[in-house]
This record gives structure tokens, C-alpha cells and sequence, in this order.
């Protein structure tokens, strides 16, 4: 069996492979937006977003910020 190492790159491939997430790096290329403003076109929840957002932010695609109880 094959060993692969978890490099940046890996994980910057793995996160751009689903639809959604590149989704949402192109909503963020537009400027900052909260979690409530990303989720708006999508139908899945708020908390499937954040998921979403974690797994870019693990791979050093975006950066939030918290805000009182606004996530950005």
C-alpha cells in the first residue's frame, strides 16, 4: 500500500474538490460576507456551511473572524 504525506497542497486539492466550497471562494472574492450571507444561495444549513468554511480555513483558503455572535 502507498503512503501519502498531508501536504498543503493535499488539502488545498481536497478542499477544492467540492462544488460548494469553491462556491464559497467565489463569494469571497467579492469581499467579506458573513456565515448567514454565505449560506443564503446554497440549501444546506448554517452549520453545514461552517463545516465548509472550516475545511478551507484548514487548508489556508480563507480566514474568519468572530465578531459578538457574527462569524465573517
Amino acid at each position: 500500500m502507498v503512503k501519502y504525506s498531508d501536504t498543503g497542497l493535499d488539502r488545498t486539492f481536497a478542499a477544492l474538490a467540492d462544488p460548494i466550497r469553491r462556491e464559497i471562494l467565489g463569494r469571497l472574492t467579492r469581499g467579506e460576507a458573513s456565515v448567514s450571507e454565505i449560506a443564503e444561495p446554497f440549501s444546506i444549513s448554517l452549520p453545514a456551511v461552517m463545516k465548509h468554511l472550516s475545511y478551507l480555513e484548514r487548508a489556508g483558503l480563507v480566514s474568519g473572524a468572530k465578531k459578538g455572535r457574527v462569524h465573517k
